[in-house]
């Protein structure tokens, strides 16, 4: 481990949490602060966890310059902080997500400029616009939606295989896509002006321990914590099926990927990747059914056809560009992601039936 200090803003989220712990148990003399808001519920619950693994957590917020000022100095930031909601915005100001996904973003690379660290931002697939993927012509299946071989018109940047990093970025995209993609330009002059190193990681739908899942946020997770309580769920939206499909990334899987590139941090230097699960999909519905597999729970499913903004029918990831640079591709399927998450669920039962 090149490093000797590591910052992870968000570093009680499930992302950040889950990061500090990997690399802090992998590598046990790295120095790892964890620093975090705490505004999403959920998240207290993993300071102890935290302690217990050796990690400094530090209650701050990125928004505010002076709770990014530390006695050691930070080699590498892994930015993980977010207002992480699409629907974050609508009928209400967005001055709470354009000061944490902008804003505080650039006070994180402040704070790299002045330590002259590296720094892993995570970024969001989420920066491609949805009306443009969502006019790619799709089929539908017994269980899913998928990408018709058909199109009207060569894309740029699409294929069967998923969203590349050449798909444009013009068009809407929502609140949180756009700081987001604002923060990745800002970030790109900050290593050309300033001589810092970074990468620009942008994540599809990450899951597993340790997430606090919502129906805006977090949706995988949120399915099989419905099913192991028994809770009602809603399909919502393209008809109200549940066929909408995106990939999905095992946690570790990132970590082992985060791991890889600051081993090669000089070659990979100012670079942006799409980063996620890639061929391991499901639908909605799929997931119902693995859910009710693992958990032997069967729950009721509402249908709501209206489709919510900035909703997308499929996302799926083409990490081509990372597995030509570092030879990366996630090694677990989605059954050992919903698995691993019920295990964990299983072992917090009684902590996390509060949250439900």
């Amino acid at each position: 481990m090149q490093y000797e200090t590591m910052l992870i803003t968000g570093g009680a989220g499930f992302v950040g949490s889950n990061l500090a712990v990997s690399f802090k148990q992998k590598y046990p003399s790295l120095k790892v602060i964890a620093l975090d808001n705490l505004k999403r519920r959920g998240s207290e619950l993993n300071i102890r966890r935290l302690k217990e693994n050796g990690i400094e957590f530090t209650h701050g917020d990125i928004r505010n310059p002076e709770d990014l000022e530390f006695n050691n100095k930070i080699d590498l930031l892994i930015e993980c902080s977010a207002e992480p909601s699409v629907l974050t915005g609508y009928g209400e100001s967005p001055a709470y997500i354009v000061n944490t996904n902008l804003v505080g973003t650039i006070n994180c690379l402040e704070l790299a400029r002045k330590n002259k660290a590296d720094v892993v931002f995570l970024s969001t697939s989420r920066v491609y616009p949805f009306d443009v993927i969502n006019s790619i012509k799709t089929i539908e299946t017994e269980t899913r939606f998928e990408w018709s071989d058909e199109q009207d018109k060569e894309i740029s940047g699409w294929s069967k295989n998923g969203i590349d990093t050449n798909f444009t970025l013009n068009g809407t995209k929502s609140m949180y896509g756009a700081t987001k993609l604002c923060s990745e330009i800002i970030m790109q002059e900050y290593i050309k002006m300033y001589g810092i190193r970074g990468v620009i990681n942008r994540c599809g739908v990450i899951a597993g321990p340790w997430q606090f899942g919502k129906v805006d946020q977090g949706i995988f997770t949120f399915w099989m914590l419905a099913h192991y309580f028994n809770k009602p769920l809603k399909y919502i939206g393209f008809g109200g099926t549940g066929k909408q499909v995106r990939d999905i990334l095992h946690i570790e899987d990132l970590f082992e990927l985060i791991e890889l590139q600051l081993e090669s941090m000089n070659r990979i230097n100012g670079e942006v990747y799409n980063v996620g699960g890639s061929e391991i999909t499901l639908s909605l519905s799929e997931t119902t059914q693995l859910c009710e597999g693992i958990t032997g729970n069967k729950i009721v499913i509402e249908s709501d056809p209206n489709t919510r903004p900035a909703d997308i029918i499929i996302y799926i990831t083409n990490n081509q560009k990372m597995y030509n640079t570092i030879n990366w591709k996630p090694k677990r399927n989605a059954e050992c992601v919903l698995n691993d998450t019920y295990l964990w669920v299983k072992e917090n039962e009684k902590t996390l039936s509060s949250l439900i």
